[in-house]
């Protein structure tokens, strides 16, 4: 990622609590206009790096800038949020406006914006206590909004709703990129990140062990898939001297990682050997495929 499409730059960050290490000497970009997904198991250290970005932790080392000089206005939503219960959805809003330095003439409006954003106008004068856990979540990213924030940091955006809850917060994050926001998203779900997700960072052990755009992540060919007219037993043994990473099943014949560079030299094997190729397939990656290799 160039520097003028960048948001901020974190550098070389470490954090520890005690003698365990959350981050372990990170260095990575946020790129402006994109959706950025972190992916990684518990306890992988995403919240922490949600949180050192949002300034609620400090680096052991390292630093956090942003590109500009001037930092972005960063709205937050963590994980998990205790609501006061005996409020409005209003009123809830109006504490968040004032402890995050809204000027109070913009009070009103970012209120109305931001419950607007999130389908939550009708709900306004509802107290949170009589809100379902999809009203709740939504309620969350509301107050994230508030500020009219360009970047926000969601934490675990549809955790706890079922697929109807999901769905709805999925669209509302891709409304929220279509309206020119910046957002990184941690979470542990493969699905979640593949559909709303532009770029992809797949974190463990507080390291980056994987980086690209989701458009070049996933259009990675995993495999290739040679189809012949009859069964490849009794040429098998001089396939399989091509490379470790070729399989034989039947009439097919599966070339992986590797052994896809040598296509060419099976083909002309196949051909030498009587064989009638019917059939080649490229089968792109996975997103589940692209994980396990990151993390195993």
């Amino acid at each position: 990622m160039s520097q003028d499409t960048s948001v901020i730059k974190i550098t070389n960050v470490t954090k520890q609590f005690y003698s365990l290490t959350a981050i372990d000497n990170l260095s990575l970009r946020l790129p402006q206009g994109e959706v950025l997904g972190i992916l990684g198991p518990n306890g992988a250290g995403k919240t922490t790096l949600l949180k050192l970005i949002a300034g609620i932790l400090h680096p052991t080392s390292g630093s956090i800038q942003p590109i500009s000089g001037n930092w972005p206005r960063i709205g937050y939503k963590p994980e998990r949020l205790l609501f006061p219960n005996h409020l409005t959805i209003t009123r809830y809003l109006e504490l968040v406006a004032l402890v995050s330095n809204v000027p109070t003439n913009r009070v009103a409006r970012s209120i109305r914006h931001s419950l607007q954003q999130t389908g939550l106008e009708t709900m306004a004068h509802r107290k949170i206590k009589e809100c379902s856990k999809g009203m709740r979540q939504r309620l969350a990213m509301a107050q994230a909004l508030i500020g009219n924030p360009d970047l926000l940091l969601l934490d675990e955006p549809s955790s706890g709703l079922d697929p109807h809850g999901q769905a709805e917060i999925n669209q509302l994050i891709r409304n929220l990129h279509q309206s020119g926001k910046t957002i990184l998203i941690s979470s542990h779900r493969l699905r979640e990140i593949t559909e709303v997700c532009t770029y992809l960072v797949i974190l463990n052990h507080g390291r980056i062990l994987y980086e690209n755009s989701m458009a070049s992540a996933l259009a990675a060919r995993a495999q290739t898939i040679i189809e012949t007219d009859k069964d490849l037993s009794p040429i098998q043994d001089a396939l399989l001297t091509l490379h470790e990473d070729i399989q034989i099943d039947g009439n097919k014949l599966y070339l992986r990682n590797e052994a896809m560079r040598l296509r060419r030299q099976a083909l002309v094997m196949l051909l030498h050997a009587g064989y009638d190729v019917t059939h080649v397939e490229q089968r792109r990656k996975t997103l589940a495929e692209i994980y396990a290799e990151a993390v195993q």
